[in-house]
Formats: C-alpha cells, sequence, structure tokens
C-alpha cells in the first residue's frame, strides 16, 4: 500500500477516530497524519494534533469527518489550504459533491464517502461518488479504503441519499429487529438474557452465511423452510399481503426522505 504522505483528519470523533484507527493498524505511518480537532480525546501514539489547520502545507489527503453542521466554519478554516494534488474525501452526509467544489476549488478530487459504523471492524460498505473519478482515482480510493469495508462506486450522486438510508442507517434497522426477535421470545416465554444471546448469535451466523453463499437471500430463506413446518409457518407471517416489503419500504423512504432534506437545509 503507498500511503499518502501528508494526511489530514478533520474532526476525529467516532467515525474519523475508526478510520484513523483502521489505517493505522494497515500500516499508516502515525507521523504521516495531522488530526485537526479543538477537543480531541484518545488520540493513537504518533499522531499530531492541532486545534487548526497548518500554515504553509497543503495536505496529500484531506479527510472531512465533522457533521455537516460545521461545513462553513470547516471552509473558512481551510480556506487556501486545499491544492492541486490533494483528495478532498467527504463523508459529510447531505453536503454535495457541488457544494465541496464551491468550497474547495483548488482541490484535486473531490470525493464523497459514506461510511457505517462497521468501519471499526472492517466491514462497512464504503459508498463513493465522485464527478472526478476517473479509473485512476477509483483505483487510489479503492485501495486506501478498501480494508475498512467493501467498496462500492455510485455512478449518480442522487443514489447516495438512498445509499445512505440502506447502508449507513441500515445497522440501526437491523439492531432493532435483533432486539425485536429477542422480544418476542421473551414473550412467548424464553428467559430475556438468553433470547438476547441467541437472537446475536443468530443474526450474525445468518448473515456469514448470506454473504459466503453464491444464492440470494431468498432462496437461502425457502431452503431453511420445509413445507408444512414451522419455518415455512413463520415466513407465511412475514410474506402476507407483503407487509415486511411494505415495511421496510416505508423505513427507507422514511430515511431517504429526510435525508434529502438535510441535503437541501445544507445549501439554504
Amino acid at each position: 500500500m503507498q500511503w499518502p504522505d501528508r494526511v489530514w483528519i478533520i474532526g476525529c470523533g467516532n467515525m474519523g477516530g475508526a478510520i484513523l484507527q483502521g489505517w493505522l493498524d494497515q500500516g499508516l505511518p502515525a507521523n504521516r497524519v495531522t488530526v485537526i480537532d479543538p477537543r480531541p480525546s484518545h488520540l493513537p501514539a504518533g499522531v499530531v494534533a492541532r486545534a487548526d489547520a497548518p500554515v504553509g502545507m497543503i495536505p496529500d489527503l484531506l479527510l472531512l469527518a465533522v457533521k455537516p453542521q460545521m461545513f462553513d466554519a470547516v471552509t473558512s478554516m481551510l480556506a487556501g489550504t486545499v491544492g492541486a494534488r490533494t483528495d478532498l474525501v467527504s463523508i459529510m452526509a447531505g453536503i454535495e459533491a457541488s457544494d465541496l467544489r464551491s468550497a474547495f476549488p483548488d482541490a484535486g478530487s473531490i470525493i464523497r464517502l459514506m461510511p457505517n459504523m462497521a468501519v471499526s471492524i472492517g466491514k462497512s460498505p464504503m459508498i463513493f461518488f465522485s464527478n472526478d473519478a476517473d479509473s485512476a482515482l477509483r483505483s487510489r480510493m479503492t485501495s486506501l479504503f478498501q480494508s475498512l469495508g467493501s467498496p462500492e462506486w455510485l455512478d449518480d450522486e442522487q443514489q447516495m441519499h438512498i445509499a445512505t438510508s440502506l447502508s449507513g442507517s441500515g445497522p440501526a434497522f437491523v439492531f432493532r429487529f435483533i432486539e425485536s426477535l429477542a422480544r418476542s421470545a421473551t414473550r412467548l416465554g424464553m428467559d430475556e438474557a438468553q433470547a438476547a444471546r441467541l437472537a446475536l448469535s443468530m443474526v450474525e451466523g445468518a448473515a456469514l452465511l448470506a454473504v459466503q453463499s453464491d444464492d440470494p437471500p431468498g432462496l437461502l430463506a425457502d431452503r431453511v423452510a420445509s413445507p408444512g413446518g414451522g419455518t415455512r409457518e413463520g415466513l407465511n407471517v412475514l410474506d402476507a399481503d407483503g407487509r415486511l416489503d411494505a415495511l421496510l419500504y416505508e423505513v427507507l423512504e422514511a430515511a431517504t426522505d429526510r435525508y434529502r432534506i438535510l441535503a437541501a437545509e445544507a445549501k439554504s
């Protein structure tokens, strides 16, 4: 892996910190990293910490890992510090590529990235979009981030709202599903703690099976279900009148609509 010589990370909270730690674990030299954060905490040894941007320096890689509400403040702080050799990567939800280009016109490339919290275990979908995405840039970004999860490139930036709902918000929906499964088993008479353990273990195994299988999840579900058996009876409830599809469509639609509203508010 050919690491950038000068890496700046703006904001080092949960997501920024997880990305940084993942890179360090893969061999990024800590002395190449500058974290710019007024209140950094628990930074890895060797990483430089600053409250503002260094003067007279231009980063090779600039990761914007702050909340979208801080966009204007970050833009002002970084004025004049981004150059033609800089790959600017933003994980700020709702801040579009055109907004980033307007704020940083001299950047060599502008890339939007949407990870999720599984980046901390190297299992996050890494969803990219860039108007500058030639084959060289895609290869460079894929190489840089693939240790943190599975890279996926979008050709249409408007798909980022849907991808954020599915992948960025998705873990919360899965966690709620696990919780509901365990709670239902408890209502049927199982010990609460035991039901929680079984639900977690089951979902872990099922997810691994789905990832490793060449067959789609729907076919795997049918293979588990024997005619007239308990699994089939449960699937019949889920499948009746398309209720599960309808519910999850509403869930993703609500999240996607909210992300579109936040993007519009960021422009106003």
